[in-house]
């Protein structure tokens, strides 16, 4: 008789059931935050600009492109394809050194995480970057769980 994946969940062992946690978490995050900036690519595409770090011309294609992005890959993480770990992954990096920049510059803006009142100024963007570095631990044992158990695709 074939497994079912209920009867997989509950002879899992620890690492799995967090393999498994962490994906729907991290994969929730990224379509959470990517539909919420498609909501209103023109708020998000102003947060953007704020950074001063892409230029013009380019801010309504990130605007749109970097949260349909997000979706996708969180949708892929959460479903275990091949390579959105490290698309993921790859974001959450991108994001902690923009924060960073943002922090060391000393800017009072909204992180641009969320919505454009989720998070506020310069508490925010510390905020934000201490949750990206969870989002980036997380993603980090999966890529571990991928290693240790052998799965055939590591990224």
């Amino acid at each position: 008789m074939a497994e079912t994946t209920t009867s997989r969940l509950f002879t899992a062992s620890l690492p799995d059931l967090i393999y498994i946690s962490f994906r729907l978490i991290i994969g929730g995050v990224f379509i959470w935050a990517g539909a919420v900036k498609l909501m209103d690519p023109k708020s998000f595409g102003q947060i953007i600009s704020q950074y001063r770090i892409v230029p013009e011309m380019f801010l309504p294609v990130i605007a749109i492109g970097l949260p349909l992005i997000e979706v996708l890959a969180g949708l892929g993480l959460i479903a275990d394809k091949p390579y959105c770990l490290s698309l993921i992954t790859s974001m959450i990096i991108m994001f902690i050194i923009i924060l960073w920049f943002g922090i060391l510059k000393n800017l009072d803006i909204d992180c641009g995480c969320f919505s454009a009142s989720e998070q506020n100024y310069h508490d925010g963007l510390k905020t934000a970057f201490k949750r990206d570095w969870g989002l980036l631990a997380m993603s980090f044992y999966l890529f571990f769980h991928r290693v240790r158990f052998k799965q055939l695709f590591v990224f």
